[in-house]
Protein backbone atom coordinates (compact mmCIF):
# COMPACT_ATOMS: atom_id res chain seq x y z
CA UNK A 1 0.00 0.00 0.00
CA UNK A 2 1.70 3.17 -1.23
CA UNK A 3 0.64 7.08 -0.04
CA UNK A 4 -0.24 8.89 -3.61
CA UNK A 5 0.08 12.84 -2.85
CA UNK A 6 -2.18 15.11 -4.92
CA UNK A 7 -2.41 18.67 -6.38
CA UNK A 8 -6.19 19.47 -7.50
CA UNK A 9 -6.39 22.87 -9.20
CA UNK A 10 -9.78 24.97 -9.97
CA UNK A 11 -10.01 28.54 -10.69
CA UNK A 12 -6.01 29.02 -11.04
CA UNK A 13 -5.74 27.57 -7.33
CA UNK A 14 -4.30 24.93 -5.53
CA UNK A 15 -7.80 23.65 -3.71
CA UNK A 16 -9.77 20.99 -1.80
CA UNK A 17 -12.91 20.41 -2.88
CA UNK A 18 -16.41 18.08 -1.84
CA UNK A 19 -15.61 15.72 -5.02
CA UNK A 20 -19.55 15.66 -5.90
CA UNK A 21 -20.25 19.34 -6.03
CA UNK A 22 -18.39 20.26 -8.71
CA UNK A 23 -20.02 22.43 -11.63
CA UNK A 24 -18.91 23.86 -14.64
CA UNK A 25 -21.49 26.51 -14.39
CA UNK A 26 -20.01 29.55 -12.41
CA UNK A 27 -17.28 26.96 -11.89
CA UNK A 28 -18.32 26.29 -8.83
CA UNK A 29 -17.81 24.11 -6.11
CA UNK A 30 -17.66 23.19 -1.89
CA UNK A 31 -14.63 23.62 -0.82
CA UNK A 32 -12.57 22.92 1.69
CA UNK A 33 -9.15 24.50 1.51
CA UNK A 34 -7.84 27.04 -1.12
CA UNK A 35 -3.77 26.94 -0.91
CA UNK A 36 -2.17 30.35 -0.99
CA UNK A 37 0.51 28.13 -2.68
CA UNK A 38 0.87 27.44 -5.91
CA UNK A 39 0.91 23.96 -7.54
CA UNK A 40 4.64 23.80 -8.14
CA UNK A 41 5.34 24.10 -4.86
CA UNK A 42 3.12 20.81 -3.81
CA UNK A 43 5.05 19.07 -6.35
CA UNK A 44 8.59 20.56 -5.20
CA UNK A 45 7.68 18.87 -2.25
CA UNK A 46 7.00 15.88 -3.27
CA UNK A 47 9.83 15.48 -5.89
CA UNK A 48 11.87 16.28 -2.42
CA UNK A 49 10.35 13.66 -0.15
CA UNK A 50 10.31 11.50 -2.99
CA UNK A 51 6.82 10.69 -2.98
CA UNK A 52 6.34 9.51 -6.97
CA UNK A 53 2.70 8.56 -8.70
CA UNK A 54 0.54 11.28 -7.22
CA UNK A 55 -1.82 13.48 -9.69
CA UNK A 56 -2.23 16.43 -10.98
CA UNK A 57 -5.96 17.49 -11.65
CA UNK A 58 -7.61 20.07 -13.82
CA UNK A 59 -10.60 20.57 -12.33
CA UNK A 60 -11.92 23.14 -14.33
CA UNK A 61 -13.51 22.54 -17.64
CA UNK A 62 -12.37 24.02 -21.44
CA UNK A 63 -14.76 26.74 -21.43
CA UNK A 64 -14.23 27.80 -18.00
CA UNK A 65 -12.74 31.32 -18.32
CA UNK A 66 -10.40 29.68 -15.40
CA UNK A 67 -9.21 27.12 -17.78
CA UNK A 68 -5.80 28.49 -18.92
CA UNK A 69 -4.42 29.43 -15.42
CA UNK A 70 -5.68 26.01 -14.32
CA UNK A 71 -3.15 24.93 -16.95
CA UNK A 72 -0.48 27.17 -16.59
CA UNK A 73 -0.59 25.64 -12.97
CA UNK A 74 -0.68 22.42 -14.30
CA UNK A 75 2.56 22.85 -16.47
CA UNK A 76 4.32 24.50 -13.97
CA UNK A 77 4.17 21.53 -11.35
CA UNK A 78 5.30 19.45 -14.24
CA UNK A 79 8.34 21.27 -15.27
CA UNK A 80 9.53 21.02 -10.90
CA UNK A 81 8.59 17.45 -10.41
CA UNK A 82 9.53 15.98 -14.32
CA UNK A 83 8.58 12.08 -14.51
CA UNK A 84 7.24 11.96 -11.07
CA UNK A 85 3.23 12.70 -11.41
CA UNK A 86 0.17 11.79 -13.35
CA UNK A 87 -1.71 14.42 -15.00
CA UNK A 88 -5.63 14.29 -15.42
CA UNK A 89 -8.76 16.82 -16.60
CA UNK A 90 -9.42 17.15 -20.13
CA UNK A 91 -7.30 14.30 -21.61
CA UNK A 92 -7.93 13.28 -24.81
CA UNK A 93 -5.76 11.28 -27.45
CA UNK A 94 -4.73 14.88 -29.22
CA UNK A 95 -3.68 16.72 -26.44
CA UNK A 96 -2.39 13.72 -24.63
CA UNK A 97 1.27 13.90 -25.95
CA UNK A 98 1.65 17.38 -24.84
CA UNK A 99 1.36 16.70 -21.52
CA UNK A 100 3.50 13.66 -21.63
CA UNK A 101 6.39 16.11 -23.30
CA UNK A 102 5.82 18.77 -20.48
CA UNK A 103 6.52 15.94 -17.86
CA UNK A 104 4.24 13.99 -16.92
CA UNK A 105 4.60 10.27 -16.06
CA UNK A 106 1.33 8.93 -17.18
CA UNK A 107 -1.80 10.98 -18.32
CA UNK A 108 -5.42 10.28 -16.41
CA UNK A 109 -8.68 9.84 -18.39
CA UNK A 110 -12.23 9.38 -17.48
CA UNK A 111 -14.75 11.48 -19.84
CA UNK A 112 -12.69 10.37 -23.35
CA UNK A 113 -13.68 6.90 -22.72
CA UNK A 114 -16.81 7.27 -21.26
CA UNK A 115 -18.59 9.64 -23.49
CA UNK A 116 -22.51 10.28 -23.70
CA UNK A 117 -22.85 7.55 -20.79
CA UNK A 118 -21.46 5.14 -22.53
CA UNK A 119 -17.90 3.25 -22.84
CA UNK A 120 -16.16 4.15 -26.15
CA UNK A 121 -13.67 1.86 -27.63
CA UNK A 122 -12.84 3.71 -30.39
CA UNK A 123 -11.56 6.68 -28.30
CA UNK A 124 -9.52 4.10 -25.71
CA UNK A 125 -7.95 2.78 -28.83
CA UNK A 126 -6.95 6.24 -30.20
CA UNK A 127 -5.31 7.02 -26.74
CA UNK A 128 -3.41 4.00 -26.34
CA UNK A 129 -1.67 4.76 -29.94
CA UNK A 130 -1.44 8.37 -28.88
CA UNK A 131 0.02 7.94 -25.64
CA UNK A 132 1.10 3.90 -24.63
CA UNK A 133 -0.89 1.56 -22.96
CA UNK A 134 2.80 1.91 -20.08
CA UNK A 135 1.25 5.77 -19.61
CA UNK A 136 -2.34 5.71 -19.17
CA UNK A 137 -3.91 5.59 -16.07
CA UNK A 138 -8.12 5.53 -16.22
CA UNK A 139 -10.13 7.23 -13.52
CA UNK A 140 -12.53 5.05 -13.09
CA UNK A 141 -14.80 6.86 -9.90
CA UNK A 142 -18.19 5.84 -9.29
CA UNK A 143 -20.94 6.58 -7.31
CA UNK A 144 -23.84 3.84 -6.15
CA UNK A 145 -26.66 3.34 -7.99
CA UNK A 146 -29.50 0.77 -7.79
CA UNK A 147 -27.45 -2.00 -5.54
CA UNK A 148 -24.45 -1.27 -8.17
CA UNK A 149 -21.39 0.86 -8.34
CA UNK A 150 -21.17 2.46 -11.69
CA UNK A 151 -18.89 4.75 -13.76
CA UNK A 152 -19.14 8.87 -13.16
CA UNK A 153 -17.97 11.55 -15.58
CA UNK A 154 -18.52 14.61 -16.53
CA UNK A 155 -17.30 16.74 -12.93
CA UNK A 156 -18.89 13.29 -11.53
CA UNK A 157 -22.01 13.91 -12.38
CA UNK A 158 -22.98 11.90 -14.92
CA UNK A 159 -23.57 8.04 -14.38
CA UNK A 160 -22.43 6.10 -17.68
CA UNK A 161 -24.09 2.53 -18.06
CA UNK A 162 -20.73 0.77 -17.35
CA UNK A 163 -20.59 -1.05 -13.84
CA UNK A 164 -17.65 -0.84 -11.79
CA UNK A 165 -16.55 -4.58 -11.60
CA UNK A 166 -14.16 -7.72 -11.83
CA UNK A 167 -14.32 -7.99 -15.86
CA UNK A 168 -14.92 -4.41 -16.23
CA UNK A 169 -11.40 -4.02 -14.88
CA UNK A 170 -10.00 -6.92 -16.55
CA UNK A 171 -11.41 -5.60 -19.55
CA UNK A 172 -10.02 -2.04 -19.79
CA UNK A 173 -7.09 -3.26 -17.94
CA UNK A 174 -5.28 -3.95 -21.41
CA UNK A 175 -5.21 -0.56 -22.42
CA UNK A 176 -3.74 1.59 -19.19
CA UNK A 177 -1.20 1.14 -16.68
CA UNK A 178 -3.30 1.53 -13.30
CA UNK A 179 -6.46 2.55 -12.31
CA UNK A 180 -7.60 5.89 -9.96
CA UNK A 181 -10.93 4.88 -8.20
CA UNK A 182 -12.86 7.83 -5.89
CA UNK A 183 -15.83 7.05 -4.06
CA UNK A 184 -17.43 10.24 -5.46
CA UNK A 185 -20.44 9.92 -2.34
CA UNK A 186 -18.09 10.32 0.11
CA UNK A 187 -15.08 12.24 -1.88
CA UNK A 188 -13.81 15.23 0.76
CA UNK A 189 -16.19 15.08 2.95
CA UNK A 190 -13.76 13.16 5.46
CA UNK A 191 -16.34 10.98 6.89
CA UNK A 192 -14.58 7.26 6.65
CA UNK A 193 -14.26 5.26 3.45
CA UNK A 194 -16.35 3.85 1.38
CA UNK A 195 -16.00 0.53 2.92
CA UNK A 196 -18.47 -1.31 0.13
CA UNK A 197 -16.05 -0.44 -2.84
CA UNK A 198 -12.43 -0.67 -0.91
CA UNK A 199 -13.62 -4.45 -0.39
CA UNK A 200 -14.39 -4.64 -4.26
CA UNK A 201 -11.31 -2.95 -5.33
CA UNK A 202 -9.40 -5.40 -2.85
CA UNK A 203 -10.64 -8.31 -4.93
CA UNK A 204 -8.66 -6.93 -8.13
CA UNK A 205 -5.50 -8.89 -8.30
CA UNK A 206 -4.13 -7.30 -11.90
CA UNK A 207 -3.00 -3.76 -12.67
CA UNK A 208 -2.48 -1.24 -9.25
CA UNK A 209 -5.27 0.70 -8.28
CA UNK A 210 -5.27 3.58 -6.21
CA UNK A 211 -8.15 4.44 -4.34
CA UNK A 212 -9.60 8.07 -3.15
CA UNK A 213 -12.29 9.37 -0.62
CA UNK A 214 -13.46 9.57 2.71
CA UNK A 215 -10.26 9.32 4.86
CA UNK A 216 -10.49 11.60 7.11
CA UNK A 217 -8.62 10.49 10.36
CA UNK A 218 -5.62 8.15 11.04
CA UNK A 219 -7.84 5.68 12.44
CA UNK A 220 -9.66 5.74 8.77
CA UNK A 221 -6.62 5.12 7.50
CA UNK A 222 -5.84 2.31 10.20
CA UNK A 223 -9.78 0.53 8.68
CA UNK A 224 -8.41 1.60 4.61
CA UNK A 225 -5.32 -0.86 5.25
CA UNK A 226 -7.36 -3.56 6.44
CA UNK A 227 -10.42 -3.96 4.45
CA UNK A 228 -8.02 -3.26 1.43
CA UNK A 229 -5.49 -6.20 2.64
CA UNK A 230 -2.57 -3.52 2.33
CA UNK A 231 -3.25 -4.44 -1.93
CA UNK A 232 -4.44 -1.06 -2.75
CA UNK A 233 -2.76 2.49 -3.32
CA UNK A 234 -4.23 5.45 -0.89
CA UNK A 235 -4.55 9.43 -2.29
CA UNK A 236 -5.45 11.97 0.65
CA UNK A 237 -6.15 15.53 0.10
CA UNK A 238 -8.25 17.36 2.06
CA UNK A 239 -7.67 15.47 5.20
CA UNK A 240 -3.85 15.79 5.05
CA UNK A 241 -2.73 18.49 7.14
CA UNK A 242 -1.17 20.43 4.14
CA UNK A 243 -4.34 21.08 3.04
CA UNK A 244 -6.10 21.67 6.47
CA UNK A 245 -7.23 18.45 7.78
CA UNK A 246 -5.30 15.96 10.66
CA UNK A 247 -3.29 13.06 8.95
CA UNK A 248 0.18 14.52 9.52
CA UNK A 249 2.04 15.25 5.88
CA UNK A 250 5.45 14.31 7.89
CA UNK A 251 3.96 10.84 9.26
CA UNK A 252 3.55 10.12 5.10
CA UNK A 253 6.56 11.33 4.08
CA UNK A 254 8.48 9.46 6.76
CA UNK A 255 7.25 5.89 6.12
CA UNK A 256 8.95 6.90 2.42
CA UNK A 257 5.55 6.71 0.21
CA UNK A 258 4.79 3.43 2.28
CA UNK A 259 1.78 3.05 4.47
CA UNK A 260 2.22 1.43 7.62
CA UNK A 261 1.58 -2.37 6.39
CA UNK A 262 4.25 -2.48 4.63
CA UNK A 263 6.64 -0.68 7.40
CA UNK A 264 5.63 -3.08 10.11
CA UNK A 265 6.89 -6.33 8.57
Amino acid sequence: MKFRPCIDIHNGQVKQIVGGSLRDQNDQAVTNFISKRDAPYYAELYRRDGLRGGHIILLNAKDSAYYEATRRQAFSALKAYPGGMQVGGGITAENAQEYLTAGASHVIVTSYVFQDGHFQRENLEKLKAAAGKERIVLDLSCRKKDGWYYIVTDRWQKFTDVRLEGETLKMLSGYCAEFLIHGVDVEGKASGVETELVRLLAEWNGIPVTYAGGIGRIEDLEEFEKESKGKLDITIGSALDLFGGSIPYSRMKEIGGDCAHRCEQ
